[in-house]
């Protein structure tokens, strides 16, 4: 099931390009931050803790969190930040490439994308007993919450790159792939021993990294020069209270 979630969530989000040819930036940045907030409040109140809870030596998890950190800023210069929803303007001369200069680019952009998208299908893999059998769902519904605009902004920015919304569908195919097939390779490590749970909780670090960079660069990206907006706010609350929810009432 879980990978039949992580697999029909971006590729339908890639697909609303075809009724939904331009995203209102309003709305657009509106659900980014929602989605943003819940990712962040899941981190520090779900994933981090329970981290720190299960492994003695804690040294190792910050470090492995703050590499995760970094890789997703590295992987960004690749994506131009469509993991989060960036929705970014070719000028004139982007646009001039030669097609094999634009295939290459696409490329590029979609082997950044599926790294970090294997990762995290990766991190939900379950071992016979750990901290991550708590609530695994509630780690999915954040990823499932990113990753759909990230398609979205995929199929935006391909179908501009290549000039063709047919061209970009097998990007956002191998999109949607990236994730359930980290999901499977990791649970098949962990089925014959060669992913441990001391492993695996290096990689939910790892991941968190990620999604700590994810989350708080869509809430400063949602605010221009850092002006007060209370709109955002309110949307930021409310996801962040659905994490809480989550957490502690489910």
């Amino acid at each position: 099931m879980k990978m039949l979630i992580l697999f029909l969530a971006p590729l339908l989000a890639g697909l609303l390009i075809y009724l939904i040819p331009k995203a209102r930036t309003s709305s657009f940045k509106l659900l980014l931050v929602f989605a943003g907030s819940y990712l962040f409040a899941i981190t520090v109140i779900h994933i981090l803790p329970e981290l720190y809870r299960e492994y003695s030596e804690v040294k190792f998890i910050g470090l492995f969190v703050l590499l995760g950190f970094f890789l997703q800023q590295l992987l960004e210069y690749f994506t131009s930040g469509i993991e989060h929803g960036h929705i970014h303007s070719h000028d004139h001369q982007e646009q001039t490439h030669s097609h094999a200069h634009a295939e290459v680019s696409a490329l590029m952009l979609l082997s950044a994308l599926c790294i970090h998208a294997f990762l995290e299908g990766g991190m939900l893999a379950r071992p016979h007993s750990t901290l991550i059998n708590s609530d695994v769902n509630a780690i999915l519904l954040g990823i499932v919450l990113h990753r759909a605009p990230a398609a979205f902004a995929l199929m935006t920015v391909l179908t501009e790159q290549l000039h063709s919304r047919r061209r970009a569908i097998p990007y956002l195919v191998l999109f949607s792939v990236a994730a359930p097939l980290g999901l499977f390779v990791s649970e098949y490590f962990v089925e014959i021993n060669l992913l441990s749970e001391r492993g695996l909780i290096f990689l939910y670090a790892l991941v968190s990294g990620n999604f700590l960079y994810i989350s708080t660069t869509i809430v400063f990206e949602s605010s221009p020069e850092h002006h007060f907006n209370a709109k955002k706010l309110a949307v930021a609350i409310v996801g962040s209270l659905i994490a809480v929810a989550v957490e502690y009432m489910f």
